[in-house]
């Protein structure tokens, strides 16, 4: 049974990423993905500091140690010389007080010695460790860049696509119909044509008709009738007439 639910659960989920997928839109899919990206460089960035820190941490250490140890073998050296020169003066109890305090800063020597050797390799792990981490920072910094350059690629290719979807949803939509109450072009051109064709028809029959041969008739007459008063009016003027001209 609970094997059965596990399936069920997992098709259910499997459903309703695909259609969150199917009605997401792209471009804030893809800002989401961008902004992860630059933060997650951002913690890379945050790791790789500590690291470095560390490693300079490590190194100042180590400075201090080296300065120390210098200072130490310089004390020791001066003990010895001081030592000397009282045992030369016949001073034994400076000499023995020198040569104690020259017996200790071996001591301290020695100690020195041991910390500046962990040192240094703890400073040749963390240099190394600082140059991986220097390196991953400067390889994921390209990977980002990348993407931001696919990112204005893959936007243009969006904007691009739902331009052509709608020229698609347009150059669709002149043959077919959109509505019921709103024709396609075809039909409005099929029924402009109609008209058209019913109106040249009917003045066809009008040219043919016999009020078209009266009124024929009746023009002639009157431009017979004026032409015969242009001419009396040229007589009576004495003009020539067309013919004389």
């Amino acid at each position: 049974m609970l094997r059965l639910f596990r399936r069920v659960w997992n098709y259910l989920t499997a459903a309703g990423s695909q259609k969150f997928d199917e009605r997401a839109d792209p471009k804030v899919q893809l800002e989401q993905a961008i902004l992860e990206a630059q933060e997650q460089h951002r913690r890379l960035k945050d790791q790789a500091a500590n690291v470095i820190a560390n490693q300079k941490q490590t190194e100042l250490r180590l400075n201090r140690s080296l300065e120390d140890l210098e200072k130490a073998n310089n004390s020791a050296a001066q003990a010895l010389m001081m030592a000397d020169d009282a045992t030369k003066a016949g001073d034994e109890k400076k000499a023995v007080e020198y040569t104690g305090a020259a017996e200790s800063f071996a001591n301290r020597l020695l100690t020195l010695e041991g910390e500046v050797e962990s040192l240094k390799q703890l400073h040749l792990q963390t240099s190394e460790a600082a140059s991986q981490a220097k390196a991953a920072v400067q390889q994921n910094a390209d990977s980002l860049q990348r993407k931001l350059s696919e990112r204005q690629k893959l936007l243009s290719q969006l904007d691009q696509a739902k331009m052509q979807e709608q020229i698609n949803t347009a150059m669709s939509s002149l043959g077919e119909t959109v509505g019921q109450d709103v024709p396609t072009l075809e039909e409005v051109r099929l029924k402009i044509e109609a008209r058209y064709a019913k109106a040249t028809g009917m003045a066809e029959l009008n040219a043919d008709s016999v009020d078209s041969r009266m009124a024929e008739v009746e023009a002639a007459t009157r431009n017979s009738a004026a032409h015969a008063r242009l001419q009396e009016i040229r007589q009576q003027l004495g003009l020539p007439g067309p013919a004389d001209s």
